[in-house]
């Protein structure tokens, strides 16, 4: 994506499996004491933003979308924080989280069953 912006798709191409993807940090950090974690790079929807608070980010951080809206218009930045947000309280109601909070605590699946964390049900 950087290369893109820089008009060198061929940096960007030989960066583009450089660092750790956003979940992959978000999880790898959240398991650190004390820790706050903000997770962003990459995050575009609602759904985004449940899955990093399920990995574990204290709060989240999107930029993209509202910026490419604010080419257009206010009320298109508007339309996109409601999108946002309508789209971050289905992704709570599909794991039956009633809060942030519960997100937070909502047992992770993968392919191969529970990943790490708390086995309890939100609430």
């Amino acid at each position: 994506i950087e290369g893109s912006r820089a008009e060198d798709p061929a940096l960007g191409e030989l960066f583009a499996d450089w660092g750790l993807p956003t979940p992959v940090s978000i999880a790898q950090v959240a398991s650190v004491p004390g820790m706050t974690v903000i997770g962003s790079g990459g995050v575009r929807t609602g759904l985004d933003a449940a899955k990093a608070i399920a990995l574990g980010a204290s709060m989240v951080g999107l930029a993209y979308p509202f910026l490419e809206a604010a080419t257009r218009s206010a009320d298109a930045v508007i339309e996109v924080i409601d999108r946002i947000v309508q789209e971050l309280r289905v992704a709570m109601f599909c794991v039956g989280a009633a809060s942030v909070d519960a997100l937070s605590r909502t047992p992770l699946l993968g392919p191969s069953g529970p990943v790490g964390g708390s086995a309890e049900a939100p609430g």
